[in-house]
């Protein structure tokens, strides 16, 4: 018991130094392969597009260094430099009552958070993004989107919070229960109004001025048994220049979002392919899957933590001298991301294994491989994507299958179909 705290830390250490060598080993991997050129890339993809897609890569992976490291200072002197524990006996000097109390532990935290990271994203947006030409966004209008995203959050997280606590104080018992139910539905409501209330507050929405590539995306989505009327445009290229195309809502909020600058940069019949990925995970149901792995996985973690807060031991751990349950709640959230590492592989391999069926069903939904294929080399092409991953990397870190083995997956495909 005495050395647990030591333990908990090589633990956590040896974890971010994992994870270290897995990238250093991705980037290894793309100095020796990332100057060929594949042969389903030949003709739209030259040596100099590669060269800048491995160096977007590697600047990309050396600024997670610098900025992870200072994460795990941070970590390490909040958890175990005694900084909860001060954190922790300032909240409770202040005798609020218990709701309260952990209101305010949450969103100062959180906050907290968000402004220790504002330089790392300024040079992420306007040193990285830039310089690959990516980023459109004026220094303006990312402080417009900081200030609304950390009041947006703190609204959004007291809503959770108040209820969480007024539920923990309610039925001492029970609480997890009771939690695990109102997140549930508060995760639903989310979705629901996101489309028309939090979406706006970012980006302008407007209705597809292409009325036969409208006819094209519903008749489509009709043919997979989903009824969607509102097929919209999104002004993205305020922001960035990267593409993409997304479904949004639920129920009668349900819509099909395509980015301008995909709009701009692909045929009708690439577009088309993509939306037919999109509408190939809602035919196979994957969200409502993950929705529902998600709270089968949160209904485990919320009675582990309620047992966990109920005992003494994580405050003899970390020497707390109010054993206040936020504070317990800071520190199995600390845990948890110790213990997740060994989980990820597995859920990244379901992420991959629900992606190529997305592509398979919408391949069968279009019957045209070849508008999947230049859709899929456009989108790798314009977003710089790797297409080396060491496979270390894709094991731990792909949600998605690489673009060029998505490609040769479609190309096998259609000589089955």
């Amino acid at each position: 018991m005495k050395n647990a705290p030591a333990l908990i830390l090589v633990a956590y250490l040896l974890k971010e130094a994992f994870q270290y060598i897995v990238q250093y080993l991705n980037l290894r991997y793309i100095k020796r392969f990332g100057i060929t050129v594949p042969p389903e890339f030949e003709g739209m993809v030259d040596d100099s597009i590669l060269g800048k897609t491995r160096d977007y890569e590697m600047d990309k992976t050396c600024f997670g260094f610098v900025s992870s490291l200072f994460g795990i200072l941070i970590t390490v002197i909040f958890i175990f430099g005694g900084l909860l524990n001060v954190f922790n006996s300032c909240i409770v000097s202040l005798n609020f009552s218990f709701v309260v109390s952990g209101w305010l532990f949450f969103v100062v935290l959180s906050s907290g958070s968000e402004i220790l990271n504002i330089p790392f994203s300024l040079y992420e947006h306007f040193r990285i993004e830039n310089k690959y030409g990516f980023n459109t966004m004026t220094p303006w209008l990312w402080v417009g989107d900081f200030i609304k995203s950390l009041l947006l959050s703190a609204v959004l997280m007291s809503f959770l919070l108040i209820a969480a606590f007024l539920l923990m104080q309610w039925s001492p018992a029970h609480w997890w229960l009771w939690v695990w139910g109102v997140m549930l539905v508060y995760g639903l409501f989310i979705m629901y109004i996101s489309p028309y209330v939090i979406e706006p507050l970012f980006n302008k929405f407007s209705p597809l001025e292409d009325e036969s590539l409208k006819a094209r995306i519903i008749g489509l989505a009709g043919k997979a048994g989903i009824n969607v009327k509102n097929v919209l445009k999104m002004d993205a290229s305020k922001r960035s220049r990267h593409s993409n195309a997304y479904f949004a809502g639920i129920g009668k909020t349900k819509r099909i979002v395509l980015f301008d600058t995909l709009l701009e940069g692909m045929t009708q019949g690439e577009i088309v392919a993509v939306l037919a990925h999109e509408i190939g995970h809602w035919k196979r149901k994957h969200v409502r899957k993950m929705i529902v792995a998600t709270e089968i996985v949160s209904l485990i973690a919320l009675y582990i933590s309620y047992r966990l807060i109920e005992g003494d031991l994580l405050a003899r751990l970390f020497h707390l001298d109010a054993p206040t349950a936020y504070a317990k709640l800071v520190i199995i959230g600390f845990l948890a991301s110790i213990v997740a590492l060994p989980l990820k592989p597995l859920a990244t391999y379901i992420s991959r294994r629900h992606e190529r069926e997305a592509d398979r069903d919408g391949l069968e939904l279009t019957g045209n491989a070849g508008d999947a294929i230049s859709a899929f080399i456009k989108l790798a092409k314009e977003n710089l994507s790797n297409l080396y991953p060491h496979p270390l990397y894709i094991f731990l870190y792909y949600s998605h299958p690489p673009m060029l083995e998505r490609i040769r997956y479609i190309k096998e495909t259609t000589g089955r179909l």
